[in-house]
């Protein structure tokens, strides 16, 4: 996971295993590489910078309302109810592109 997140620039090293959105991605890429599976650090790169966007776009949303309070609340619902909803819609994308790929 460094090695990850140093190809990517991250600044966010220094907090470690202490921060538990390292740790969350950590033990997916330690369980997918236990199971035999590949966890190329090229697709993660590239899927991570995908997941930058987002961000940026997420935290520009997020400072367009005016309070402090505002923009917790907003934080604490994207987390909540806008993650799930983003995992929906990228199966969604997933599943047009199969269909589109394979004629399915």
């Amino acid at each position: 996971m460094t090695e990850l997140l140093t190809e990517l620039g991250a600044t966010v090293l220094e907090l470690g295993d202490l921060s538990p959105a390292h740790r969350s991605p950590a033990a997916s890429v330690a369980t997918l590489v236990r199971l035999g599976y590949p966890c190329d650090i090229g697709y993660l790169t590239r899927q991570a910078q995908i997941m930058e966007r987002a961000a940026v776009h997420d935290l520009d949303e997020m400072e367009a309302y005016d309070s402090e309070v505002e923009q917790v609340e907003k934080a604490v619902a994207s987390a909540v109810l806008y993650e799930p909803l983003l995992m929906s819609l990228r199966r969604l994308a997933q599943s047009e592109e199969s269909a589109r790929r394979y004629s399915l």
